[in-house]
Formats: C-alpha cells, structure tokens, sequence
C-alpha cells in the first residue's frame, strides 16, 4: 500500500495503527469492563430491567452498572425507557447498539472455540 493511501480499517499501514481513532474509540466504549457484557445480555432480549442486568452481570456492582449505563446512554448505545403506566425502568440498545449483535455474535463463536 503506499503511503497516504488508506485501508478500509482506515489506517495507512500496520505502523500507523495510532491514527485509528475510529477503532481506539470503539475499543474505549466496548471494551471498558462490563460494557461488553451489557451490550451482549441486551443483544439477546428487547428490553431489560435493571435487576434483570445486575443477575446477568453478578460480579458488577448495582454502583458500577448504573455508571456503565449512563456511559452507553451517551454514546447512544443503550436507551433509558420508563414505561408511564407501571413506571418500571427498563434498557434496551438504539440503533446504534444494535447493530453491534453480529461484532458479538463473532465475538462469542470466537470464545467458544479459543477462549
């Protein structure tokens, strides 16, 4: 590849791989402890209430999962709904989070095989 040319990783060459703020980005949000399995126990089901998330993720503290909550919140990841009738709070991914499904799908056929 020569020089200035970018890859579809966009990234000039492997020496380069600091310019990839796209990746580096992606890594900080998903790859922040317990992001990834909150992002993945919300892959499965539409919706989750909090104690549904915390028995999912039982060595998180209910502290720290409500921090990683508000993180994916953010970045538009997850979505907050309450429902008006009953007001349960419930979580669920947006657009945006759910088209990480199939990075997790891999993810975990990946594990199955290696980890």
């Amino acid at each position: 590849m020569t020089q200035g040319v970018q890859s579809k990783t966009g990234c000039q060459k492997p020496e380069d791989y600091e310019l990839c703020n796209h990746f580096i980005n992606a890594f900080q949000i998903i790859g922040k402890k317990w992001n990834g399995l909150i992002i993945s126990s919300l892959c499965d089901t539409e919706d989750m209430r909090f104690k549904d998330l915390a028995r999912c993720i039982t060595a998180c503290s209910d502290r720290v999962l409500v921090e990683r909550l508000k993180e994916l919140e953010k970045e538009d990841i997850v979505k907050r709904s309450v429902n008006k009738d009953t007001g349960i709070i419930s979580y669920g991914l947006t657009e945006k989070g759910a088209e990480l499904k199939p990075v997790f799908d891999t993810v975990h056929n990946w594990a199955d095989k290696w980890a």
